[in-house]
């Protein structure tokens, strides 16, 4: 488990190892809808069928985002799957056994596991009237704390090439969408946010 001081200003040293706290960037985003409207519950509507539909959602956000930087993520770039502030990611195999690997393989294993989980009619249920499985809120968040790792990844290891594609904007909104809903709905602990937590703050700041 890492230490790691908080720093409660944030200094230009910060700026220089974290770009994606300076001003300019944090605050473009590609719609200022109310992303609390975005992601209660609507009235009327089954929680697990909410999870579920927005489960989907994220994953082909997500999964679009990471293809459009494949090229740039790879193991000679990235022979670690880690996020911001030394945050190193393992993966755990089926057998509870922990994989030390590339971050695209990493991230291909996560895919690739939540792309199971949603196929599988016995964890998301895509007939009417089905009911979805116990544990299902557990699996929902695994399934989001993958999906924070894999946007950590991106801000803290390739946010300048995101600038240079001009996606800063989208990524943005899709983190912010990412963990407000998370925070709604109760899916990943303060530990599990904690290396884009001044991030998290900065663009809460925004409105």
């Amino acid at each position: 488990h890492s230490i790691r001081q908080s720093k409660s200003g944030i200094n230009n040293n910060n700026l220089e190892e974290r770009p994606y706290l300076q001003q300019q960037y944090v605050c473009q985003r590609i719609t200022h809808t109310d992303m609390f409207a975005l992601t209660a519950l609507p009235p009327g509507v089954d929680k697990a069928e909410w999870l579920a539909s927005n489960t989907v959602a994220f994953f082909k956000h997500i999964n679009l985002f990471s293809s459009a930087l494949s090229e740039i993520c790879t193991p000679s770039t990235c022979p670690s799957a880690c996020g911001p502030g030394n945050t190193v990611y393992v993966w755990t195999d089926d057998h509870g056994r922990k994989l030390k690997c590339s971050a695209p393989l990493y991230f291909d294993y996560a895919m690739s596991y939540i792309q199971e989980l949603l196929t599988d009619e016995d964890v998301f249920p895509t007939k009417a009237g089905s009911v979805f499985p116990t544990g299902f809120v557990f699996l929902v968040q695994k399934v989001f704390l993958l999906f924070f790792r894999t946007l950590a990844h991106i801000y803290g290891s390739h946010y300048r090439e995101t600038l240079a594609l001009g996606l800063h904007p989208h990524l943005n909104t899709l983190f912010t969408h990412l963990t407000l809903f998370c925070r709604q709905h109760a899916l990943l602990e303060p530990e599990d946010t904690e290396p884009l937590q001044d991030l998290i703050t900065a663009l809460g700041r925004q409105g």
